[in-house]
């Protein structure tokens, strides 16, 4: 019997799952930890694109490529650049020591930044990456659960090339307007009914 367990057990551990724990008060661990991962989650489909929306936060509405979500008190606004992700513009920008935190990330896959500035009371979050943004305009206390959030649907954002190029070009969804009516009649009705009841 202790033979099985101890079996049992050795191969629990050799095979069970591994949990990722991450420490959730240094921005740059998040930034670290979320964005190295190859993640495929998604439960959010657009008009050419997808994402992972965390649990917690909740999609409100959509206008073009602009999404915006809520959490906790916080709105946050998700800006979707096709264009930039077709042309595979670079992305420039310089690390500035006056802000409340500024980072450029580059993994080799992906390429932005997230720039935190205080304005009053309050903290502007403005993050950059995967040829998408988020702003959100957070407390101080809910910096880091803000970046964690937004870590992972930026990382999760996944772009369909060919809808894409649809959408950049003039003709794309142009409506063809046409007038039905329902009432009139589409052709000349035929009085063979009308008939067959005189006969």
């Amino acid at each position: 019997m202790k033979k099985i367990f101890l079996i049992g057990l050795v191969t629990l551990i050799l095979t069970g799952c591994t949990i990722v724990r991450i420490d959730t008060t240094s921005i740059d661990n998040i930034l670290d930890v979320i964005l190295s991962k190859e993640n495929t989650l998604y439960n959010r489909v657009g008009r050419g694109y997808k994402y992972y929306v965390p649990r917690g936060v909740t999609y409100i509405d959509s206008t073009d490529s602009n999404d915006k979500l809520y959490s906790n008190g916080i709105y946050y606004y998700l800006y979707l650049d096709e264009i930039n992700y077709y042309y595979k513009n670079a992305l420039k920008y310089k690390e500035d020591d006056s802000k409340y935190y500024s980072r450029k990330i580059d993994n080799g896959k992906n390429i932005g930044y997230l720039e935190i500035t205080k304005q009053d009371d309050l903290y502007l979050i403005n993050f950059v990456y995967n040829y998408a943004r988020i702003e959100a305009l957070v407390p101080e206390e809910d910096i880091n659960n803000t970046v964690l959030n937004c870590s992972y649907i930026l990382s999760t954002i996944k772009y369909n090339s060919n809808i894409v190029k649809l959408s950049l070009e003039e003709d794309f969804l142009k409506n063809k307007e046409e007038t039905y009516d329902e009432f009139r009649p589409k052709e000349k009705e035929s009085n063979s009914f009308v008939n067959y009841k005189k006969e």
